[in-house]
């Protein structure tokens, strides 16, 4: 099984937003029936700067799934992606190998990783954190984050980051890219404002449910084009 992270911008239209949404509820369907995705996210994004609803991009929408490797080309034409496309000005598709995953994502690990890749990948890496968190921790929640959001998108080792939902409140998280993982575990555990965090999430209990997965970056194609 492989990750794979389809980013779709769409058309700055009102009917692309709508179909966009339709698409969040619709393609559900399709793909639990398909025997070849034992896991996937619809996902609506955002800029990741507060994980408040403001953060929120319309026009930004991402899937998640993992996939028969053998199965890809098939699911990469597949009708739920052309219907995508059909709204969407720019395609980033990202294919990932796990390398290590923790905790769970709606009652399980769904990323499957092999230890023999890890010593050996010096290339890009995907991180993806995500949690769902506690109703009534969401302000305190809200309060620790703008500072790690500076520490991350200063850090030199970062390519890009963008915030990633599965709903407006409650349930966010984080996917980034990075040049190499020393620059990921360099955020991670030496960053004074993530370290501080690390530690609240233990104090507080902020989380009734985490996760944290890296991936090696195997191919990418196309680019998020960034708003002026």
């Amino acid at each position: 099984m492989i990750t794979v992270i389809y980013i779709w911008q769409i058309q700055r239209t009102s009917i692309a937003v709508l179909r966009a949404l339709r698409h969040m509820s619709a393609d559900r369907r399709e793909l639990k029936s398909d025997p070849a995705i034992s896991f996937f996210k619809l996902l609506g994004t955002g800029s990741g700067e507060t994980f408040t609803p403001r953060d929120a991009d319309m026009f930004t929408w991402a899937l998640l799934v993992t996939i028969e490797e053998s199965e890809l080309e098939r699911f990469d034409q597949s009708e739920n992606i052309l219907a995508w496309r059909k709204i969407a000005h720019n395609e980033v598709r990202l294919i990932a190998q796990p390398l290590a995953a923790h905790g769970a994502w709606s009652g399980k690990n769904p990323f499957e990783y092999s230890h023999e890749i890890t010593p050996l990948w010096d290339g890009p890496i995907l991180a993806i954190t995500r949690a769902k968190i506690a109703w009534l921790k969401n302000f305190k929640f809200w309060s620790a984050v703008p500072p790690v959001t500076m520490s991350l998108k200063s850090n030199p080792g970062l390519i890009r980051a963008i915030g990633i939902g599965e709903a407006p409140i409650g349930l966010q998280g984080t996917l980034s890219l990075w040049r190499d993982g020393a620059s990921l575990r360099a955020f991670a555990y030496q960053g004074a404002a993530h370290t501080r965090v690390i530690q609240a999430t233990s104090e507080e209990n902020w989380y009734v449910e985490e996760l944290f997965a890296r991936f090696a970056l195997i191919e990418q194609r196309g680019e998020l084009v960034m708003a002026e």
